[in-house]
Order: C-alpha cells, then structure tokens, then sequence
C-alpha cells in the first residue's frame, strides 16, 4: 500500500452525522431553534465543514466569535444566518454589513457605531442586543437596559432581531446563579412591552441552560459543546442524549523493551521498577496534546487501557504496555472508541486539569482531519 505524504498517522476523524443527530435531539429537547456555535474551528472539529453539514441539516442560526470566523463562512457558501457573539471593533462594522453577517450591540457607543456604518453604506444593520446579568465581559448591566433598550428600538438602521445574555454557571446544574440570572434577563426583557416595543427573539441557554434548566431555553437556545456530544463539566447531567462526534487516532511507530530503572523521556520523571514493553506514539504537545497528560494520560491499543509514561514531548509521547503485545502501525486511540472500550474528551480533561473546550480547541491544525461522510467541496 503506498501512504501519501499527506497521510500522516495521526489524526482526527469527525462524524459529521452524528453532530446533525445531536442537533436534532436538542433541538427536540429544547422545542425551540436553535444557534449552533461554531467559533473556535467548531470546537477543533473544523468551521467550514461542520457549518456546512449543519446547514444541510437545516440549522436555524450559527454563532461565532469573531468576523473573520463569519466571514470564512461566508466566502465557503454558508448562507444560514450568521451571529458574531463577540465585541465589536468599530473600524470592522462595515465588514459585517458587507458579508450579512449579525452584530452584537453590547453599549450605546457599539449601538451608534454600528448605526453609523450602516447609514453610509445605505443598508439596515441586523443586530442582538447584549445585556450583562452576571459575567461582567460584555453587554449593557440589566439594571440599566431600559435606555438601551430605547435607543436601539428607535434606531433608523438597526433591525433587532435578538436580545441575548449569557449564563456564567449553568454547568453546575445545583448553582443559583443560573435561576438569578434568568430573572435579571427577563426584567431587562420585559422594556420592550412596557414601551409597545415588538420582543425580539430572547436567547440565554448555552449547552449547560439546555442541559440542566428549562425555563431558559426561551426562544432559542445556543448549543455549544454538546452539539459536539461532550458534556460541559464533571458536574453535568446528561439530560440530553449527545454522542461524541470526534476521534483522535494515532498509531505505533516505535517498539522497545525498556529495562527496569531505565528512566524514560525529558526529566526523568519515570522508569519502571520491572522489565516492560514501551511503545512511541507520534502526537505530542505540539499538536495540541496536553503536557499535563504526562503520566496521568492513557490511550487505547488493542481495546487494552495503557498509561501514558514519561513527560508528553512536542512531537511524540510514549505508553507502556506492560508484558501485552503491539507492532509498528498498530492503531492507537487517544480520544473515541476501540473494540468496545471508550476514552472520552471529558476524561481526558479532567485528568490534565483543564476543561473539555480546552482539550478540543488545543488540538490544532497540524493534525489532519478526516470527515465522515467525506466533505465535499
């Protein structure tokens, strides 16, 4: 068999039915649209082609962080609407009127900004009034919304299709910040009936809302993580039915015995206290791997959990497996599924300290990605 340059042993597959399918759940779940967010390479999972497979599936809205992640969209063909969720930099407006992509107006400033440019391209300005209930990042304080509010109902060039917040606890399906949060919402909210004013689309459930609490699901609920069938945190309840959408798959390049006392790897933080099996892995911290799975990770060979030893290198990291048997190019999974046996992100996370939106969107663009069904162009 010949192997192309481009084929390197490492890499991630991603089903991209099954991201529709849990789309489809959750918005089953929820009895609303929903916004899938896509920002940060869709999670690691990849921007284009996931929006792509998602508009297919007929997703109401995306949701990304910043222009340039909506305008790649554009320029791919995506034509579903379009929120960029982050601060505006006034010298951009005019881009994101010129590639139809929604505004977050989270100030009365960013409110006439945003007027601004519209008014001297002649065009209305699709827009999603942010209001702070409890992050402190960005949005208008709910206690001072009703002014806001005003203005951006009688703005000439600005057609208000959302008000949004965003829930700083709703992971943790026990903390009262969520329910304080969703009374502070619906009050900045309810301005737009005390002044006759028509209530755009209200939208404040992330994966943890749709998740854990009901009553914010409101109109439109904005899935992140679990559209990606990961839970959010340790604490989550798996209220919705979400299958992981990613795997992270190496193979074995290198075979050794490695006696007892030899220490193995940067440090020498590690040797086994009797004769065993070693094997090098070529994936390491620069690809996204995190250095703190050094000794605490593990990975799949043969359907057999084996631990990863040794400090995690830039390029390569090494398993021992004991008295087992493993060949050069055996496969080896380090995130998905082998012979019945599972490794999960949430796992995975949890034992190098950080959280799973860390370890997806670490995993980065020297690892290639394959997609099921293959992507078309």
């Amino acid at each position: 068999m010949t192997i192309s340059v481009d084929q390197r042993p490492t890499r991630i597959v991603v089903d991209l039915d099954r991201i529709a399918g849990n789309l489809d759940r959750i918005r089953t779940h929820t009895g609303t649209p929903a916004m899938a967010i896509v920002k940060a390479n869709a999670y690691g999972h990849g921007l284009v082609p996931v929006a792509r497979r998602l508009q297919q599936a007929g997703v109401d809205q995306l949701g990304v962080a910043f222009l340039e992640e909506g305008v790649a969209l554009r320029r791919a063909g995506i034509t579903v609407p379009i929120l960029v969720l982050g601060g505006i930099f006034g010298p951009q407006v005019g881009q994101f009127l010129a590639h139809d992509l929604e505004i977050t107006v989270s100030s009365l400033d960013k409110l006439r900004q945003v007027e601004a440019a519209a008014e001297a391209m002649g065009t209305r300005a699709v827009v999603h009034l942010k209001v702070d209930t409890g992050m402190e990042r960005i949005g208008v304080h709910h206690y001072s919304a009703a002014a806001f509010v005003e203005a951006a109902v009688a703005s000439r060039w600005c057609e208000i299709k959302g008000i949004y917040s965003h829930l700083a606890c709703a992971d943790d399906p026990t903390s009262a910040m969520t329910a304080l949060q969703l009374e502070r919402f619906l009050e900045a909210c309810a301005h737009f009936d005390r002044i006759g004013a028509r209530m755009p689309l209200r939208h404040l459930a992330n994966s943890g809302g749709i998740l854990h609490a009901p009553a914010t699901h409101l109109d439109l609920v904005r899935p992140g993580i679990m559209l990606y069938g990961v839970l959010p945190d340790p604490a989550a309840r798996a209220t919705v039915e979400v299958a992981p959408a990613l795997s992270l798959v190496s193979r074995v390049v290198y075979f050794k015995v490695v006696r007892a006392g030899r220490t193995v790897s940067y440090g020498a933080t590690w040797a086994p206290t009797d004769d065993t099996r070693v094997v090098t892995v070529p994936i390491g911290y620069g690809d996204g791997y995190p250095r703190a799975l050094s000794g605490r990770g593990q990975v799949l060979i043969h359907g057999h959990l084996y631990p990863v030893v040794g400090r995690v290198c830039m390029d390569q990291f090494m398993v021992d497996i004991g008295h087992d048997s493993a060949f050069n190019e055996d496969e080896v999974i380090l995130v998905g599924e082998q012979r019945g046996a599972m490794l999960r992100v949430e796992a995975l996370a949890e034992a190098a300290g950080i959280i799973p939106y860390e370890f997806l969107v670490g995993l980065n663009d020297r690892i290639p990605r394959e997609y099921l069904p293959p992507v078309e162009a």
